[in-house]
């Protein structure tokens, strides 16, 4: 399977009237992806296949779609990390390539490998998942911004979870303090990015309204290792990597560090956001630093013992109104920890118990002049202490759960200053904590060598917004061995960020409801999954959710604005032409429909109805050429728009065109070049943020 072949499910956001949905944002951009969905193989057939396939040498591994028991190492649906024989290391590396495993999984899994991700050139972590399947991301690449968002399947960036090595990731902030900053989030360190939903709710919480995000990075070891990146492009683009990677005795180490930086002074038209006098973007410039380090201790063959720290520093300007010209910063810094242990317990491979603790600390401040005169800043410092207690048990063949026990402690400090005379009354400081408990257990029964069930249960507990029991369902039928039938249901809930309650927002001059009501509902996914020949492959999915007591602003404050009925459609075909030689299209239909209140009928803002994309790649002999065309139907305007416009109006649709290629110089050492929107034409990408022309990146990449 070429490692040049990109499958951007390309996919829906979700959002209404106003507020935390409302400022969605979906305009997916071109990436590497490839995608593979699992097959039911007879078994004998399947093992003969593996031994001739053992002789191909294939290329780098790429993103592909994988069934629960393969998620194991990260988002574990099934025995975590356990020890793995040389036997299965030499399957699984096969099984990237073409023949695949019986298949489980009652939904699909997106797997993104390192290769991917360097190949493509992504800077941040918004732009690897903008082109996952089912992504709608905006706030990635030019004109970046928090406001723009992230949405799957029809839900926010705050719906959905993100995990980093099996962790949970933010402190549930919402969308317009940062929530989870993916353009903040490291790619040096980046092992492979794992995309699940379904019954995988029922593991890491309820509040995965479309799915769940983990973030693996790469574990050490081997000889040491050294590899980095340097890369300048257009409008002030600057981007360094370095990482170590290796081992003294049986510990491994990796340590990493990336900045990358753009002043993102591009020409924007006439009632562009933040267009300044000069015809140019304003305030739109960005510096992120990261910094990460891992050691995993090997105690025993049957006990490790892993830790892990990221460090972010962040500083950019915000960009959402633009009328007049937005001159708010936002500085975000952030610190995750985490200590994990894990143990093979019993006499076998088949019961592997995990102990994790992590902290979570994000700083937010957000600052800047009001009417050229008066002053605001709003300044939230949350923390988040987890702990997490799993047990993944293989009882008999036929019959597999996970169960345990999930803590979170959230903490928050917020302030509020404005010296703006009618908003001095608001000025506050808040201090607000609460508990998050949860049991857990996931059974998955093999029925008959072609059919799995899957039954889930989340109990939740939490101090302010009482209990809550959230099932989940998932089963799969493998019709033939080329055609894969698969389902799940899953109950959803997610309870109000604590600035959402309490913390008045002195940028949007919003104010906090502590009587919100905890989003309720329900998602679900069917699909089909076809091998059409040895060498195409072919994915079907519908998707929908139903959520109640959306979050939302009315009149200038928090409330919950009613009833969103999202459904969908994705389709991705793939086609290995030769070994080297790829190519692949996919579509994504998002009907997300506001069903209550004044707005009742209308498409969620900023959620395109279409998006799709197709690409073909080429890799040999370490020479690649990747060439991708994204393109977006439009969506729907309706917040920050200029005097005069119609919030009913949708933003023209768009077709960009990017190219990237890498050309090896010495054995170690290649020559990369990015050029991105080959038309060179300027088109808003969501919400009069706009996409300059032609732009360019070249670097230099090495290995030692």
């Amino acid at each position: 399977m070429s490692s040049s072949i990109l499958l951007l499910g390309l996919g829906g956001g979700l959002d209404a009237n106003l507020g935390e949905g409302a400022i969605a944002e979906p305009a997916p951009v071109s990436m590497t992806r490839s995608v593979c969905w699992n097959q039911n193989i007879d078994q004998q057939k399947f093992k003969s296949q593996m031994l001739r396939l053992r002789e191909r040498e294939f290329p780098s591994r790429i993103a592909r779609l994988l069934m629960q028991d393969n998620f194991a190492q990260a988002i574990p649906l099934e025995a975590p990390e356990r020890v793995i024989e040389e036997e299965e290391l030499e399957e699984e590396e096969i099984v990237v390539e073409g023949q695949k495993p019986p298949s489980s999984g009652s939904t699909p899994l997106y797997v993104i490998t390192e290769d991917e991700i360097q190949r493509h050139g992504a800077n941040s972590a918004a732009e690897v998942l903008r082109g996952l399947p089912g992504f709608a991301i905006n706030d990635a690449g030019f004109g970046a911004d928090i406001h723009t968002g992230t949405y799957y399947r029809g839900s926010t960036i705050n719906q959905n979870l993100f995990l980093l090595n099996g962790r949970p990731l933010g402190t549930n902030i919402n969308t317009y303090h940062g929530a989870t900053d993916l353009n903040s989030i490291p790619v040096e360190a980046l092992e492979k990015v794992e995309l699940s939903s379904g019954t995988a709710s029922t593991l890491y919480g309820s509040e995965a309204f479309g799915g769940i995000v983990n973030f693996v990075t790469k574990a050490g070891g081997g000889p040491t290792k050294f590899n980095t990146q340097v890369q300048f492009g257009s409008y002030g683009q600057e981007n360094y990597r370095a990482s170590l990677i290796g081992a003294i005795d049986a510990l491994n180490y990796i340590l990493s560090f990336e900045k990358f930086s753009a002043d993102n002074r591009y020409r924007v038209p006439i009632g562009a956001a933040n267009r300044g006098p000069d015809g140019r973007l304003f305030n739109g410039d960005t510096d992120v630093t990261n910094y990460y380090g891992g050691l995993a201790l090997q105690i025993d063959p049957r006990n490790t013992l892993s830790l892990d720290a990221y460090k972010i520093t962040s500083r950019r300007g915000l960009l959402y109104f633009g009328f007049p010209l937005q001159r708010d910063r936002l500085n975000h810094d952030a610190l995750s920890l985490g200590l994990s242990w894990k143990a093979l317990v019993g006499g076998g491979n088949d019961s592997t118990l995990t102990t994790t603790v992590g902290l979570n600390q994000d700083y937010f401040n957000t600052y800047g002049p009001t009417q050229s005169i008066f002053y605001r800043q709003g300044t939230l410092d949350s923390k988040a202490l987890t702990a997490r207690v799993e047990h993944n048990w293989q009882v008999v063949p036929s019959y597999h759960v996970r169960y345990g026990l999930d803590l979170q402690n959230q903490n928050l400090e917020g302030e509020a200053l404005s010296t703006l005379p009618q908003l001095r009354g608001l000025n506050q400081e808040e201090k607000r904590d609460r508990l998050n408990a949860a049991l857990f257990a996931l059974n998955t029964w093999k029925i008959i060598d072609a059919v799995q069930v899957e039954f889930g249960l989340r109990q939740n507990f939490n101090t302010e917004f009482g209990d809550s029991l959230n099932p989940s369902f998932g089963a799969r039928w493998n019709i033939t061995p080329r055609l894969g039938l698969r389902g799940s249901w899953v109950s959803v809930r997610r309870n109000p960020g604590l600035d959402q309650l309490y913390i008045f927002d002195t940028v949007h001059n919003w104010l906090p409801n502590p009587n919100l009501e905890p989003e309720t509902g329900s998602a679900w996914t069917a699909g089909l999954d076809l091998q059409l020949a040895a060498n195409l492959t072919g994915q079907l999915t519908y998707f929908g959710s139903r959520l109640s007591d959306r979050l939302g602003i009315v009149a200038g404050r928090w409330e919950n604005i009613g009833l969103v009925n999202t459904n969908g459609l994705e389709v991705a075909l793939r086609w290995e032409v030769t070994r080297q030689l790829s190519t692949f299209i996919n579509y994504t239909y998002t009907d997300a429909r506001i069903a209550s209140g004044a707005e009742t009928g209308l498409q969620l803002s900023t959620v395109p109805f279409s998006v799709g994309q197709a690409g073909i790649g080429y890799d040999a002999g370490g020479w690649q050429v990747n060439l991708y065309a994204t393109y977006s139907s439009g969506s729907r305007r309706a917040l920050f728009t200029n005097p005069g416009d119609n919030p009913r109006d949708f933003s023209p649709s768009w077709l960009n065109l990017d190219l990237n290629a890498r050309i090896p110089l010495f054995k170690n050492v290649a020559f990369l070049v990015y050029l991105e929107n080959l038309a060179d034409r300027t088109y808003e990408k969501a919400n009069r943020i706009y996409q300059p022309g032609l732009t360019f990146r070249l670097g230099l990449t090495a290995s030692f």
